[in-house]
């Protein structure tokens, strides 16, 4: 708790017995100073409470840093590995490629031969 979370809240209390006291002796200006100091002193609180969250996140970044570079080192390293196998699979079907082509311009071959004579009688 820091000071701005100490000081709203004791701010915001006060204001809460000030408009009480206006409420019981029937001053205007006590129920009105009273709801100012609840507003102000509930706005401050907030500030405290923000800034104490802010301050533990801070806290906590180095951690939460360390934990995301081991986590995007690992990725690193997955798709390296995938990149590895994907290469070696490119290069295995590189080295089949010369056989596929000739079976493929030997059926075509065919065909353009089948088109070209027909069939006899």
């Amino acid at each position: 708790m820091n000071k701005d979370e100490f000081q709203g809240g004791a701010r915001y209390v006060g204001g809460k017995v000030e408009k009480a006291v206006g409420d019981t002796v029937n001053s205007r200006d006590w129920q009105v100073d009273g709801v100012v100091d609840q507003v102000a002193g509930g706005a401050q609180n907030l500030y405290g409470r923000a800034k104490s969250a802010i301050n533990d996140t801070v806290d906590g970044a180095p951690e939460l840093a360390d934990k995301i570079g081991s986590e995007a080192r690992e990725a690193g390293e997955r798709a390296a590995e995938v990149a590895r196998r994907g290469a070696a699979s490119a290069q295995a079907s590189a080295q089949e490629a010369p056989v596929l082509w000739a079976l493929g311009a030997a059926a075509v071959g065919y065909g353009i031969a089948w088109l070209v004579h027909g069939k006899r009688d």
